[in-house]
């Protein structure tokens, strides 16, 4: 169980000498609100990270006051110019009511290390948890560069909740009574991720659509190129398009999210993760050419990741997901998400995990950013309230409770809740 708040603070030592262990550089800030309420005022986050991610209803919790660190580890890449440091950023931030638990968190997407604090931090700090989140070790639409970069993402979240369970235990004078990894999409990746390969760090995490990495598939490079060749001819109006883009993964009734989808995350995202995995499937060119028409040479439409896995597979094993996870995880997933097609990802990483584990909720016009809620508030529900009812039936699950079975979880009348049975 975790520490009554009250207690907890009476427990609580000086800040003085806190230091984030095997950091090369540190900036410790006293705030009157960690919330992104405060930070967006004090320039301790960045809301051109977590734009679009959630819904413009997603409330802001009260001020939480307490500690803020900012700071890097080691690393020779610098795609994250935020302060005018390299790659490697973290956050940590440590509430002065502590419920004696720890959130780690790593950046979706290819985000920095406050894409997560509306959607995350804002809520488990207003609950008393401390929080960590890293910038997965590279950033931005090249991260390629870095070499080997989504190992490394593997290893900068183990780094981090190593370093940020030692900075809680000097800031709160006890090591964390709890530890939960949780994040979302690319981020959700790096929870399953931990749970299979470096469950003894954490109690148990929350998966918010994570992305599936397998060798012999599905993963992005197998489902995005049939939709990239597909949806020109459907957009021409080719009915046996629209039944491509369907069987690839792509449901009948999200036709509404067709466009957006193709125009800013169907094509970058296999060229970029295709030039991470196979690099000299293009030749000299670096992550293709942007918006190929299918049966123009090395273009990305035309990318088979079967004929190709001999050449992809060894690298994709590296990161590669086995559903063996060894703590309790819930995953979150909406059956209208358009970039991980639900079918093909969280469907498929379900049936790879012990049940005695995982829990899976399928949220019913869910779609991957709640952002587009706010666009298509009739047509689609934000997945943050599923998030938060998913880390509350967590908590219960590790204090001897179990969750409620796996399910497709309805449309309720207020999205705000999201109700798990």
């Amino acid at each position: 169980m975790l520490l009554p708040l009250v207690l907890v603070l009476a427990l609580t030592p000086p800040t003085a000498g806190l230091t984030v262990p095997s950091a090369e550089h540190q900036q410790l800030a006293r705030l009157a609100d960690l919330t992104t309420t405060g930070t967006t005022a004090t320039g301790h986050t960045d809301p051109a990270d977590w734009a679009g991610l959630t819904s413009a209803a997603l409330p802001v919790p009260a001020a939480v006051p307490g500690i803020q660190v900012d700071g890097y580890f080691p690393d020779t890449s610098r795609t994250n110019t935020n302060h005018g440091w390299h790659d490697s950023q973290f956050v940590l931030r440590l509430p002065d009511r502590w419920n004696g638990g720890l959130v780690v968190t790593g950046a979706p997407g290819v985000r920095e290390q406050y894409a997560n604090d509306r959607a995350i931090s804002d809520w488990v700090l207003s609950r008393g948890y401390a929080f960590a989140a890293t910038d997965k070790g590279n950033t931005g639409a090249q991260f390629y560069r870095d070499g080997h970069a989504m190992e490394e993402w593997n290893h900068r979240f183990t780094q981090l909740t190593i370093a940020a369970r030692a900075a809680v235990t000097q800031r709160y004078g006890h090591a964390p009574r709890r530890t939960i990894a949780t994040g979302i999409s690319n981020g959700g990746y790096l929870v399953r991720w931990q749970l299979e390969n470096r469950a003894h760090l954490y109690d148990g995490g929350v998966d918010w659509e994570g992305t599936l990495w397998t060798v012999n598939g599905p993963n992005p490079l197998t489902f995005l190129p049939p939709v990239l060749r597909a949806y020109p001819a459907h957009l021409a109006g080719d009915p046996s398009a629209h039944a491509a883009m369907v069987a690839a993964g792509f449901p009948a009734g999200t036709e509404f999210l067709w466009d957006y989808h193709y125009r800013y995350y169907w094509d970058l995202t296999q060229r970029i993760y295709r030039e991470e995995f196979d690099p000299g499937y293009d030749g000299a060119l670096e992550a293709g050419v942007p918006f190929c028409a299918s049966g123009t040479p090395s273009c990305d439409a035309d990318y088979s990741y079967a004929a190709r896995r001999r050449v992809a597979g060894p690298a994709v094993s590296l990161i590669a997901l086995t559903g063996k996870v060894k703590r309790p995880l819930l995953t979150v997933h909406g059956t209208y998400d358009v970039l991980l097609p639900i079918s093909q990802d969280s469907d498929v990483y379900a049936s790879m995990t012990p049940d005695r584990l995982h829990r899976y909720y399928r949220v019913e016009q869910g779609t991957h950013v709640d952002g587009l809620v706010d666009a298509y508030p009739d047509r689609l529900r934000p997945l943050a309230p599923c998030h938060r009812a998913a880390f509350v039936a967590l908590e219960r699950w590790l204090d001897g409770i179990a969750p409620p079975k796996s399910a497709t979880l309805p449309r309720p009348s207020d999205v705000a809740n999201c109700p798990l049975s």
